[in-house]
């Protein structure tokens, strides 16, 4: 590492475990890492005790300095985040952060987002490259400004999606992958040698809209590699799901894992193909079958577990 010439101070914003392999990044490089921002206790589980966030659980280890807000205006926040005097902010996978926060730092405040901007803006980036079957995907780290992921770029990776990859390997490589870029651009700041390039306004952009039981439905009347392309932009979480008419029952499942198999056949769209080894499911261009299937109540499952010791009716279909 270039030695640096600016003293840097920094402010790190983030929740999930995404977050946290970039922090930890700061840290092992010896950035001073002067507090942490990340998002107040959740109720989770039947329980409904309070969850502390991958950041908070990470940062309260290191003896790092910890704020919790719930509203990020909130004059004893701003006041708290100013006394600690940070230089420069770092936000990944947190919330939209008001003017005065994000304008507060000398250096400014830059986020790493995990995508190649400007296409998926927004909050699900990972997951919609792979639904509408991306090849190439990556990180950027960009200057924040009044809109949601529209700041000037300051660095972009790139990275190859594989053709049966998932949400989750994806994540995994492009949260390593962001933490590289995370130490390249903290270290350009450190120098005074920023670059940065306007994203341009007028750009068609593809959008990482964020994902709700709608969207995660699948359609069956959609294309084979569309259905593939769904089911794994979604897998493990929060997976894709649709009706399971089996007989009497109708039930809400999820599927994670299927394959495609090219295949002519006269069969209705949805209608069960099953053995006592497989389960597939008629599409227009031949079958998807399913590897990995979670039934309400139950745990998720391999499809030779499930049909091990499950009924599928001759009737049965997908809807």
């Amino acid at each position: 590492m270039k030695e640096t010439h600016r003293d840097l101070r920094i402010v790190f914003m983030g929740t999930p475990d995404f977050a946290v392999t970039q922090l930890q990044a700061l840290l092992d490089n010896h950035f001073n890492v002067v507090g942490v921002i990340t998002a107040p206790d959740k109720p989770a589980g039947r329980g409904r005790k309070l969850n502390e966030s991958a950041v908070k659980v990470y940062a309260k280890d290191k003896g790092l300095t910890l704020l919790q807000p719930t509203n990020l205006k909130d004059d004893t926040f701003l006041a708290e985040l100013k006394a600690l005097n940070a230089n420069l902010q770092i936000v990944v996978a947190f919330r939209m952060l008001p003017k005065v926060v994000w304008q507060m730092p000398e250096y400014g405040t830059f986020n790493l987002h995990a995508s190649l901007l400007p296409n998926y803006r927004g909050a699900a980036p990972i997951n919609w490259a792979i639904i509408n079957g991306e090849t190439e995907t990556g990180v950027s780290t960009f200057f924040i400004d009044e809109k949601i992921d529209t700041g000037a770029m300051i660095l972009q990776e790139a990275l190859a999606i594989d053709p049966n990859e998932n949400a989750g390997s994806l994540h995994d490589k492009l949260m390593h992958l962001g933490s590289d870029l995370i130490l390249k651009t903290v270290n350009l700041i450190a120098q005074g040698e920023v670059k940065t390039t306007p994203q341009p306004e007028d750009a068609i952009s593809k959008t990482a809209y964020k994902l709700n039981k709608d969207n995660c439905k699948i359609d069956w009347n959609a294309s084979i590699h569309d259905i593939h392309n769904h089911i794994r932009g979604l897998s493990p979480y929060p997976a894709a799901w649709c009706l399971f008419q089996n007989g009497e029952d109708s039930l809400d499942i999820k599927i994670y894992d299927v394959m495609k198999e090219m295949e002519a056949h006269d069969l209705s769209v949805g209608q069960i193909v099953s053995t006592k080894k497989e389960l597939k499911v008629a599409v227009k261009e031949g079958y998807i079958s399913i590897l990995k299937i979670k039934l309400p109540g139950k745990k998720l499952m391999d499809i030779k577990s499930l049909l091990n010791g499950y009924e599928v009716k001759s009737d049965a279909k997908m809807l």
